[in-house]
């Protein structure tokens, strides 16, 4: 008797970009292999990019074979996917990492005409691949209804459009880190795992989940580490690393051993450019904290330009910035527990715009007295209203701190909304009114 298929059939349109994207994960990685003399943050990117096409050769297999996937997030608690052997990708993470790659823009613009244009970018592109027939039919979805309403949309849209595939999101509760709240997002997350063991067919083994935990505790140990490296003057890593360390942390080593060795490679390196008071810019003058997600399509342009025309180095960002605690493997409560805060508490973007603006503001207050930041940008993404909406409240926090505050006005996912030559403009009057240059 054949097997049960978990997920549906695909075409082959539905299969058409993960096997585009491993195809240019396979030349990046290539060319990034047989780079010599590069950077050490450069090489760094190779397994990486060895890694991204693993995860997608896996979700292909499952989608051919019937084996259970699924669509998720970062902040969905993802260490239980991995210890029931559930493969997963985010549809976003592609808007995001493609926006360096040709036809980015061509989707960009086609996106327009099936959604309003100050909707999310990364979320609209995503969405037009799921209308298009370009992504595989997961076995379920475990979605988000926070941060933002954008992200509601976009499940709603999911859930029309492929009504036939279950989807579960965690509720969250609205007010502060307290008992009562934690309480029952802890119930939320067990609520979770009855539903993936009713839909993929796996039951969640304790003893591998602690396992996946401890591997992930032992990788968040190390980006501490080297979050706390980063605190030297001058800072001994540039643009990129930060959120090179986010990707490898909570998406494509969660709970793997590869993980911890790629976290050991990069805070040795770290220690012995702080041991020989090097940094990255040999002359550094502005220390930034870039507050959000780093745009991809930035990172070899603006940011190298900042660094060799104004000794501008970001230290640290949204992403990039390790408030993580270590999970207590113990019990299962604990577990749960442990599972329930970094995922309503400490995941970015998540942590933030969830609740209260006092997240935003003690983000800032804590990166700026730690790093010795000179300066804050607030990139203003045209998707992300809610940090958009207390601009003024940021700007008075970097008043009391005493550091310049900046706002932009831009689109993370594409690169004509504020061109790069646009922000280079804000940035020189910007470091030249405050003294910074």
């Amino acid at each position: 008797m054949a097997r049960k298929r978990l997920c549906p059939q695909p075409t082959e349109g539905q299969l058409s970009k993960f096997i585009e994207e491993r195809e240019n994960w396979r030349l990046v990685q290539q060319a990034l292999t047989i780079t010599t003399g590069a950077d050490f943050d450069v090489k760094l990117y190779a397994p990486l990019a060895k890694r991204f096409q693993e995860l997608l050769n896996e979700i292909i297999r499952c989608s051919k074979e019937g084996d259970p996937f699924l669509i998720s997030y970062y902040a969905c608690a993802p260490e239980i996917f991995v210890a029931m052997d559930l493969p997963w990708f985010t549809s976003l993470a592609s808007a995001y990492l493609g926006a360096v790659l040709p036809g980015h823009t061509a989707e960009v613009d086609e996106s327009d005409t099936w959604f309003g244009k100050d909707y999310c970018t990364a979320l609209r592109v995503g969405a037009l691949r799921v209308l298009k027939d370009q992504l595989p039919i997961p076995t379920a979805v475990v979605a988000l209804i926070h941060p933002c309403d954008g992200t509601i949309g976009f499940h709603q849209m999911l859930k029309e459009k492929w009504p036939n595939v279950p989807i579960f999101a965690c509720d969250p509760p609205y007010w502060e880190d307290d008992e009562r709240s934690l309480h029952y997002y802890v119930s939320e997350i067990k609520r979770m795992v009855s539903f993936l063991e009713e839909h993929a067919g796996r039951k969640l083994d304790m003893d591998r989940l602690r396992e996946v935990i401890e591997e992930s505790n032992k990788i968040i140990k190390l980006w501490q580490e080297y979050s706390e490296l980063r605190r030297a003057v001058p800072c001994p890593h540039g643009y990129g690393i930060t959120v090179q360390a986010f990707g490898a942390a909570q998406y494509v080593w969660v709970g793997h051993p590869d993980g911890v060795q790629w976290f050991r490679d990069l805070v040795a390196n770290a220690e012995g450019l702080v041991r020989a008071k090097k940094g990255k810019v040999e002359n550094e003058r502005i220390r930034i904290f870039w507050f959000d997600l780093t745009p991809a399509h930035l990172v070899y342009d603006l940011f190298v330009w900042l660094e060799k025309e104004w000794g501008a180095v970001v230290v640290m960002d949204m992403f990039g910035h390790c408030p993580y605690e270590l999970i207590d493997t113990s019990s299962e409560e604990t577990m749960f527990r442990g599972l329930a805060r970094r995922a309503l508490y400490q995941q970015p973007m998540v942590r933030q715009a969830r609740g209260m603006a006092d997240h935003f503001l003690s983000d800032i207050e804590r990166v700026v007295k730690d790093y010795k930041i000179n300066c804050v940008v607030w990139p203003m993404h045209m998707g992300h209203k809610d940090g958009s909406a207390i601009v003024g409240l940021m700007r008075e926090k970097c008043r009391e701190l005493g550091v310049p505050f900046m706002s932009i006005g831009m689109d993370l996912f594409d690169p004509r909304y504020t061109t790069v030559d646009e922000i280079k403009d804000r940035f020189t009057e910007f470091f030249t009114i405050m003294g910074l240059g």
